[in-house]
């Protein structure tokens, strides 16, 4: 049972980035021996939905900080991060990737790296040139030195814990340098929406929300949708002009494995309406929906709509 109460105030669930961030750091926390069994759910805060995670025992923010900038940096350099600069890899390559995972996974090697690569993509569908069918999270693929994994690990390697402090407790300054994700809308840097070229403005983003954020993938796994395509745990749509991601923001205390439950009801990607209608039967405060939207070689995601 919880016996104290951590809000993270600059975790907007109205955003996509900020769901992702606070998904990370519960997540995190779920993974480590001495805050293993914590909860989450969302309160109402600053215009939108703030999380709070449920704790064995009163914890300072600093403390929080330190622990999850520890745990995080951990994973700086893992083979999962490091086995390409992006996701562009062959399916057999894959598979031996996923099979070490699993295997470290079995032998309590690494309990981790089985979910990331789940979360990466799937070697059971290949494209024309052998190549896997990845994530939908995934915006980048090498062009303009944008590169997804390698971007995973730098965030990894390079993020400070007071990026981190900034990212839970605010406000967003906008002032850290690339890596960025591209999770959130402030990435869409199309010409026609800024008062200047994108190309001579310099990338501004929240490192440690980034950060945070790829800690929350390994809840989004990659699965065959079908022998030719594949689909994204929250994803629904397909091309550049009709995908969307959709997530739900709860109410009830929820233990991590609820969350992933609720992550994967089908009848929230399918924009049933009277599943909406009768969502909060299940604890859903609210639902909220971004597009992804495809610019040259680039995926960015839009400003989310409450549903």
């Amino acid at each position: 049972m919880s016996t104290a109460e951590m809000m993270f105030p600059a975790l907007q669930g109205s955003k996509l980035l900020g769901f992702l961030a606070a998904l990370g750091a519960f997540r995190t926390f779920n993974g480590l021996p001495e805050t293993r069994g914590v909860r989450m759910r969302w309160l109402p805060g600053g215009g939108s939905y703030c999380p709070v995670l449920g704790l064995p025992s009163p914890v300072g923010s600093e403390l929080i900080v330190n622990i999850l900038h520890a745990a995080l940096r951990g994973t700086a350099g893992h083979y999962a991060l490091t086995v390409d600069k992006n996701l562009k890899i062959s399916g057999a390559a894959f598979r031996q990737l996923a099979i070490k995972a699993a295997e470290d996974f079995l032998s309590h090697t690494d309990l981790t790296a089985a979910d990331t690569v789940a979360a990466f993509g799937c070697d059971a569908v290949c494209n024309d040139d052998g190549m896997i069918e990845d994530t939908g999270f995934r915006t980048m693929s090498g062009a303009g030195h944008q590169h997804f994994l390698e971007f995973m690990d730098v965030l990894a390697k390079e993020t400070t814990a007071e990026q981190i402090h900034e990212a839970l407790f605010g406000p967003w300054r906008y002032r850290d340098s690339s890596p960025t994700m591209r999770w959130d809308s402030e990435d869409d840097r199309r010409y026609a929406l800024r008062w200047d070229e994108p190309s001579k403005d310099p990338v501004r983003t929240v490192r440690g929300a980034n950060l945070l954020a790829t800690a929350a993938l390994p809840l989004f796994p990659v699965v065959p949708s079908s022998g030719t395509s594949v689909v994204t745990t929250g994803f629904s749509g397909r091309g550049s002009r009709d995908t969307f991601v959709t997530w739900p923001i709860w109410s009830a205390w929820l233990s991590l494995d609820s969350a992933r439950s609720l992550l994967n009801l089908y009848a929230l990607q399918s924009r049933d309406e009277d599943f909406l209608n009768e969502s909060r039967a299940f604890g859903i405060s609210a639902v909220f929906r971004s597009q992804r939207i495809t610019l040259g070689k680039f995926r960015s995601f839009t400003p989310a709509a409450s549903l």
